[in-house]
């Protein structure tokens, strides 16, 4: 290796390892697929791009229930490490979500700005219900108390990365959740 050359992955700290993150999806996969057993085919996933992608496709395969997925980019970071606090669409959903049962899928819910924001838009759109599931929150950041349905874990006040998490876009790909020491 030369000198100054980057290892992968950095040295993360471990949050949540890969076994407890496929443990909690498939518990929440479970209480999921109960409370919407009786909505027919009406269950739309919305992710949150980018970082929702990597929990959704592993949280879908453990609800038991036909269901369709959408997603919308929503920005609020850019390339830095804290939220800007203006919320940007970057992408829309393709399909009307009128009358159907929604689940709004985010990666992280931190001051709840842009889970509000979203929450509020999307109920412009007249879904049958709409629902928030998160994998992760930091109650410390909270500005905007937002409810979230289902909720994989409550994390502190660090900056995490891993499982479709990024600092500048990087690290998505990891299969644990990490945070980068101060």
């Amino acid at each position: 290796m030369m000198a100054g050359q980057a290892t992968f992955p950095p040295p993360f700290k471990t949050l949540f390892s890969k076994e407890q993150l496929h443990t909690r999806l498939a518990e929440l996969g479970a209480e999921i697929t109960k409370d919407y057993q009786d909505v027919g085919e009406d269950l739309v996933l919305i992710g949150v791009l980018k970082g929702s992608v990597i929990f959704m496709s592993d949280l879908c395969r453990h609800i038991n229930l036909p269901l369709s997925m959408d997603f919308m980019g929503i920005a609020s970071y850019g390339d830095g490490t804290k939220s800007s606090g203006v919320v940007q669409i970057t992408s829309d959903l393709s399909k009307p979500i009128a009358g159907k049962h929604v689940l709004i899928v985010e990666d992280i819910i931190d001051t709840g700005l842009t889970a509000h924001y979203l929450f509020d838009n999307l109920k412009t759109r007249l879904p049958a219900s709409l629902k928030m599931c998160s994998l992760l929150h930091k109650p410390d950041r909270t500005e905007v108390e937002t409810p979230i349905n289902y909720l994989g874990f409550s994390v502190p006040n660090n900056f995490v990365v891993g499982y479709g998490l990024d600092i500048a876009q990087k690290y998505r790909n990891l299969d644990f959740i990490g945070y980068v020491e101060e």
